[in-house]
């Protein structure tokens, strides 16, 4: 079953808990989420829209057109087969560990709903929530100048976490870049071929 909808902005329509609310942004039928922290971390208390607003933001999303993610940068960007969300949505202060867990179940309907093939965590407490709930690493191994760029297999997805923008090299920019177009030359898609089940010799592909 996909989820259909012409809306990028909050497409789940969620309620706002507080101000600045900074919602999900993107394709809600995306084949990649990038998964971010919260808006005083990676942007978007202005504008209510996640990676925005900050250089560390923009060039998170340079680095996204680079690879293919997305096809311009922008207030919002523009997106294709991609969504946009963070752990915690307020940027009215500095999240609590409560005030994750209160949000948790926010973000874990956006990432069932929308069933994307590919999670880019971004940051180490993005990756390590990624880790603890998708895949079966483990959070504390969490080694971002380790982690960053490559290919982790989930449960259900692939996982490339994404080293702090605002603390890239240009080594680190180019090797993102470089796996982001990597992937997208391969068949990253995470789905089950279950045609034996038909009588003749149709693909039937289930996620």
């Amino acid at each position: 079953m996909k989820n259909i909808t012409a809306t990028l902005h909050n497409p789940f329509g969620f309620e706002a808990p507080c101000e600045p609310f900074v919602p999900g942004y993107g394709d809600a039928n995306a084949d990649f989420h990038v998964i971010g922290d919260n808006p005083r971390v990676h942007g978007g208390t202005d504008s209510g829209i996640p990676f925005t607003g900050t250089p560390a933001a923009e060039r998170l999303q340079g680095a996204l057109v680079a690879g293919g993610l997305l096809s311009e940068t922008g207030t919002p960007p523009t997106v294709e087969k991609t969504y946009l969300s963070y752990l915690y949505m307020c940027g009215d202060r500095d999240p609590t560990e409560g005030d994750y867990a209160d949000h948790e179940p926010l973000l874990d309907t956006e990432i069932r709903a929308i069933t994307s093939h590919v999670l880019f965590p971004v940051g180490e407490r993005a990756t390590r929530h990624v880790f603890a709930n998708m895949t079966p690493e483990r959070a504390d191994d969490v080694d971002m100048e380790r982690l960053h760029a490559t290919e982790v297999r989930g449960s259900g997805w692939l996982v490339y976490p994404i080293k702090e923008p605002a603390d890239w090299t240009d080594a680190d920019e180019d090797a993102l870049v470089a796996a982001l177009t990597a992937l997208l030359a391969t068949d990253y898609r995470q789905e089950a071929e279950l045609g034996r089940f038909l009588p003749n010799d149709d693909v039937w592909r289930v996620r």
